[in-house]
């Protein structure tokens, strides 16, 4: 029987299969490898004198540590607006991560009642241009909910982002659950909201799944090997292979394609600098091992 895991708590797996949830244990082995399962895998389990056991870990198509889930396909980068303004910085590192996992990205703008429609398109254009789709919402008004809803069909969708940007109203009106995850209270002294969840856990929606998560407000990306992290930036991906030397890591290399479209305008400067400073960190990052 296969099914997906949609909740681990206390070395039970509950498995969500077509003939309904299924509680179950791991095998054995995988206590002795490096394979453990995770929310999200997909997984064979057999029946054992009423009890479930897990057989087999199917291959994942990502794997997030923090939160720990596993096969997401969809993240709804979660930042407001205004209060606090957008930190271009943190929203780049989530948008890193996702790429570097294999997950799309959709950026979600909350809080719009407090712009105008001329900062609003100016934020838009700007996320636009290095390739993203951004939507806006007001999600303690449920504003904007039903075109997130859409893109929940066969997604597993993650919602990330800084705390007190939202995600917990969100996924309030996404899972048609109020009071599913107590909202945190924005702090005014440091403009940031408690972390409100506990655990990972897959919530069943539109013939999808959302990611009941833990809030994060930090993300390092210096983990990433250096010659992947251009794979990373969509925006890189025509101009990658037009460089004169094989590999450029578009940073200090002479005739490199991406420079030059930075040059040009056709490279958003400010991605390009957010590019070369974290190729800094992880370069510090070996110095430091080293």
């Amino acid at each position: 029987m296969k099914g997906i895991i949609i909740k681990g708590i206390g070395g039970f797996y509950y498995i969500k299969t077509d003939s309904g949830i299924v509680e179950c244990k791991a095998r054995g082995k995988f206590r002795h490898n490096e394979l453990k399962p995770m929310v999200g895998d997909k997984v064979e389990i057999k029946i054992e004198k009423d009890k479930g056991v897990i057989e087999k870990i199917l291959d994942r198509t990502s794997e997030l540590i923090r939160p720990t889930v596993a096969n997401v396909t969809q993240a709804f980068v979660v930042f407001a607006i205004k209060n606090p303004d957008v930190n271009y910085d943190l929203l780049n590192r989530f948008l890193v991560l996702c790429e570097h996992n294999n997950i799309k990205a959709i950026v979600c703008l909350n809080k719009v009642d407090l712009c105008t429609e001329e900062e609003k398109e100016q934020i838009r254009k700007k996320i636009n241009d290095i390739g993203y789709e951004v939507l806006f919402i007001r999600a303690k008004q449920g504003i904007g909910v039903e075109q997130l809803k859409e893109r929940l069909t066969n997604n597993v969708t993650v919602l990330c982002g800084p705390s007190g940007a939202g995600k917990s109203t969100l996924l309030n009106y996404l899972s048609g659950i109020e009071e599913r995850m107590q909202t945190g209270e924005v702090s005014e002294k440091i403009g940031r909201g408690k972390h409100t969840t506990r655990h990972s856990e897959l919530i069943e929606v539109k013939e999808g799944f959302l990611v009941d998560t833990p809030g994060f407000s930090t993300l390092e990306i210096d983990f990433i090997e250096k010659d992947d992290l251009k794979f990373s930036f969509p925006e890189f991906e025509e101009y990658n292979n037009l460089c004169k030397f094989t590999g450029c890591n578009h940073y200090k290399e002479p005739n490199c394609a991406v420079k030059q479209a930075v040059e040009d305008g056709k490279i958003n400067i400010y991605r390009y600098e957010f590019y070369t400073k974290t190729l800094e960190e992880i370069l510090n990052r070996r110095k430091t091992k080293w």
